[in-house]
């Protein structure tokens, strides 16, 4: 595939974020064979490392463990792939996309067709703060959490601590809140879809069960799932959840605007970058999510602006754990202490 060569505007940085898609639909383009290469390069090492870390049972339950931990990085590349699926990015035929994506949901325990759903409600309305609970982590303004019981805080802040948000919530969220369709119960094809999965889901654990016993659903599907799941809440929480993030009322909130200004270039190792598919360079993904994951490279290769917008390190991103209000005021998302500090 040729590399688009950029010839930037004299003044990128004036351009809209509306207008920027225009350039970006220039990558939208998916390769197939491309596709299907890291497709495969992702799913035959997890499963393979599958293989091996049964295989270890026999030998140390320790060494089983440690494969599993590696094979999570290969899990959670998969669901950042399906993530490419549910936006029609992977492949030119959607159908194609789509049915791959529920191949893929059942290995990543996502109801395929649900989670499209929700992720679609994310992306339509991040940044908004008339639209938020349904595919984001819930964030309250300043305001909002002073207006709050005191039991209210208490519970907001319970929620907002890490150990809920990366310890916890991942398991619930991927092991019993996707067994059920929530917020999506009124229709059939949302409980097709998550039923599928169970379905799915049984079937397979049943199968390791009759075959292996307990062991490889203890030491081997559920430190892969858990510590994967664990691994990509974070790059969740830190796409939106930095300090000079972009929230607006509704009356104010446009769509562009929110995805490239609310959304953060996640600077990762070279091997992370890789195995979590290029999701850090979250705000072109949001401004133009139809580009395929192994492009997002190009677009910001080729335009320094973008490569320049909300950048953060590994280092840097350690902080937003610690930020848990909007204000409206400085518009900034601030910690407890530093809200506290203002009403003081």
């Amino acid at each position: 595939m040729k590399h688009i060569r950029d010839i930037e505007t004299p003044k990128p940085d004036e351009m809209s974020a509306k207008e920027w898609t225009v350039t970006l639909a220039k990558y939208r383009e998916p390769s197939a064979a491309r596709s299907w290469f890291e497709l495969a390069v992702t799913a035959i090492p997890f499963i393979t490392l599958w293989a091996l870390a049964w295989a270890s049972l026999s030998v140390s339950y320790w060494l089983t463990l440690g494969i599993s931990f590696v094979n999570a990085a290969f899990l959670l590349r998969l669901f950042t792939i399906q993530h490419d699926c549910g936006h029609g990015s992977l492949f030119k035929n959607r159908d194609l996309s789509d049915w791959i994506g529920r191949v893929l949901g059942v290995l990543t325990v996502t109801p395929y067709d649900v989670w499209r759903r929700t992720h679609s409600i994310h992306h339509s309305a991040s940044g908004n703060l008339g639209r938020r609970g349904i595919g984001d982590i819930v964030t309250l303004t300043v305001a909002e959490y002073n207006a709050r019981t005191p039991f209210g805080q208490f519970m907001y802040r319970m929620y907002r601590h890490p150990l809920t948000l990366f310890g916890f919530a991942p398991s619930y969220l991927f092991l019993l809140q996707n067994r059920l369709p929530l917020g999506l119960t009124d229709t059939a094809k949302y409980w097709i879809s998550a039923m599928g999965t169970n379905v799915a889901l049984i079937a397979i654990l049943s199968t390791v069960w009759y075959f292996g016993g307990i062991m490889p659903i203890l030491l081997i599907f559920l430190p892969t799932t858990i510590l994967a799941a664990t691994a990509g809440m974070w790059l969740f929480y830190v796409q939106h959840q930095f300090e000079d993030t972009h929230w607006n009322t509704a009356e104010e909130w446009q769509l562009h605007d929110a995805a490239l200004h609310g959304s953060s270039h996640y600077i990762l190792p070279q091997p992370l970058q890789w195995l979590s598919a290029n999701i850090g360079i979250h705000h072109v993904h949001h401004l133009y999510s139809r580009i395929p994951f192994y492009r997002l490279t190009e677009v910001v290769r080729d335009h320094s602006y973008l490569a320049g917008i909300n950048r953060m390190t590994f280092r840097e991103s350690i902080v937003c754990a610690r930020l848990h209000l909007w204000d409206e005021n400085s518009r900034q998302l601030l910690s407890f202490s530093q809200a506290k500090a203002l009403k003081g």
